[in-house]
């Protein structure tokens, strides 16, 4: 099996194994790696996934030799775009709009379709190796899982500019530095550190957790009080849900002084 999930508790790790591609996507594993985040989502058990890729290789972009033998018919269902529900993208999960969180665990290359999917999750640990960039630029090959529209809210539209017309290649702290990952590691230590950071958003009530994700994520293209509105509309539920239980355990002793590990 090129995907796999590994569960530890609330957190879970879905691997794509495909190393002697580098971990390029083909369409079995494309639609491997989109049921298995289907899966987590629809798991009440699940909080936090991390994505990682097996062998050294977050995912170096769609298999271009496999795109090269396939048919008409066969890349219109690949690059087809149903209006309505959750569909798979060409890379898999890149067109899923999930409830929970996901944290990309990058090492050596995500590039081309591979930087698409690092876009897509919500955090991205790197290591110090590890590199990014749209290598499809060479190919005449489009960014169609995402990049055209997330970069620009990662990074800024003139950066992410310069990395979509150029297609250089980004090195790890160059992407802490504008803001392309959160978190830059030792090399071979980017998985261990996102399901640290997986574990630790675990333990927090989750309810509350989620809508605030959704209202940050949401708000794109809102005007100031629409935005406002939907943060209120998404929050005010978990006041008493989480809120009202969040502060009985304060008032009890818990979390004084800012401290985050007795909550």
């Amino acid at each position: 099996m090129a995907v796999r999930i590994e569960k530890n508790g609330a957190v879970w790790t879905v691997i794509h194994s495909r190393p002697e591609a580098r971990n390029a996507m083909d369409t079995a594993s494309a639609r491997a790696l989109y049921e298995a985040f289907l899966a987590f989502d629809a798991d009440e058990t699940a909080s936090v996934a991390v994505f990682w890729g097996e062998g050294g290789a977050f995912c170096a972009g769609f298999d271009l030799k496999q795109v090269s033998e396939l048919d008409e018919t066969h890349v219109e269902q690949v690059l087809a775009f149903p209006e309505e529900g959750q569909v798979p993208g060409p890379m898999g999960p890149s067109r899923l709009d999930l409830s929970k969180p996901v944290i990309a665990a990058i090492e050596g290359p995500a590039v081309a379709g591979g930087m698409e999917l690092a876009a897509w999750c919500d955090m991205r640990v790197m290591a110090e190796t590890a590199f990014m960039g749209v290598f499809c630029r060479r190919w005449g090959v489009p960014l169609i899982d995402g990049g055209t529209v997330r970069l620009p809210r990662l990074v800024g539209e003139g950066r992410a500019m310069d990395l979509i017309l150029s297609g250089r290649k980004v090195e790890a702290e160059e992407a802490l530095r504008i803001g392309l990952c959160e978190y830059v590691v030792p090399e071979g230590q980017a998985r261990t550190k996102a399901e640290a950071l997986a574990q630790e958003i675990a333990r927090f009530p989750q309810g509350c957790m989620r809508a605030d994700r959704a209202s940050a994520r949401g708000q794109a293209g809102l005007s100031e009080r629409e935005a406002l509105r939907q943060e209120w509309q998404g929050g005010k539920g978990m006041v008493a849900a989480d809120g009202a239980a969040g502060a009985a355990r304060f008032a009890g002793g818990r979390g004084r002084g800012g401290d985050f590990e007795e909550i």
